[in-house]
């Protein structure tokens, strides 16, 4: 079966449930997994991806989010695991579990803190493909990792067999989407191009992108799927009219100049689901008073609350 067909256009990036002292809360997990499920809110779960605060987890925890997730969706849908981390070896290593466990795509984010060149990126990512079973979905977010990933390079390592995609943040880099369709589609047409910048949905679709990862589908699953239809049929300006919900929610998640959502989507979560999951970690702050009060009238005005 082709990958991205059975990856599908809408891939969930599922946030982490924390209980007292911060610890994960893995029975909510699981709860929080079959909420999205019964409601039908993507067609590919990931684990421990950055909405999942993968960088605030020890190695134990992704493993043991990554049984959870396994056993909770029980083959009802794809999942995907987010495994890079900083070094080289351990990204290896964390790969290899996910694989062990039954998942058989993970998505690698450019190895964090080290500023590697884009011949280190290379050969991270050549290295690691040269010691998993596993496909690897590669991630680029140069606004967290500090590097971003060059078309030039997407383009080399497409030629390895288990390569198979890249996800692109990108709010930071508008175009790069057109720059990786045109570095692979004559090496691989089958290479797979996520957007995974909810505000970028509409941009990214026409530059070549076959689908998004999206925080927002926690909330916005169903008009993100829809979105995706009513463009493929040509209805322009009824995706746009969807989508602008989503894009002002997105922009709520931002405020007071947050760059990772968590602390104001995972409120957001809680309002819509009814499901607890608690603030995110340290050294993360979580929502104040005032942002609160914003979320829930923009929430609102969308017909959410």
């Amino acid at each position: 079966m082709d990958l991205q067909k059975k990856l599908g256009k809408v891939l969930l990036p599922l946030v982490t449930p924390y209980g007292k002292g911060e610890e994960v809360d893995y029975d909510t997990y699981a709860k929080l997994i079959e909420y999205l499920i019964k409601n039908d809110l993507c067609d590919t779960f990931i684990v421990t991806g950055t909405t999942g605060e993968a960088s605030l987890l020890t190695f134990d925890e992704r493993v043991q989010l990554m049984q959870t997730a396994v056993e909770a969706v029980a083959g009802r849908k794809p999942i995907v695991a987010g495994t890079g981390c900083a070094s080289t070896k351990e990204t290896i290593a964390l790969t290899n579990k996910a694989y062990d466990l039954g998942i058989e795509t993970c998505m690698v984010v450019c190895p964090f803190y080290n500023k590697p060149t884009q011949e280190g990126i290379f050969n991270h990512f050549k290295t690691l493909a040269e010691h998993t079973k596993a496909n690897i979905l590669l991630y680029n977010i140069p606004i967290f990792v500090g590097v971003n990933m060059g078309s030039e390079i997407v383009g080399r390592l497409a030629k390895i067999s288990n390569i198979v995609g890249i996800k692109d943040e990108a709010g930071v880099n508008p175009t790069q989407v057109t720059d990786y369709y045109l570095a692979t589609k004559d090496i691989r047409p089958d290479f797979i191009i996520y957007n995974g910048d909810d505000i970028m949905l509409l941009p990214t679709i026409v530059q070549g992108a076959m689908g998004i990862v999206s925080g927002g589908a926690h909330i916005f699953g169903h008009e993100i799927k829809r979105i995706f239809q009513l463009f493929e049929v040509g209805k322009n300006k009824e995706a746009l009219d969807l989508f602008i919900p989503l894009y002002r929610f997105c922009r709520s998640c931002g405020q007071n100049g947050r760059i990772l959502p968590n602390s104001i989507m995972r409120p957001a979560i809680e309002l819509i689901t009814g499901i607890q999951i608690g603030p995110a970690r340290s050294p993360l702050a979580p929502i104040t008073n005032d942002e609160l009060t914003e979320l829930k009238s923009v929430l609102k005005e969308v017909g959410k609350l």
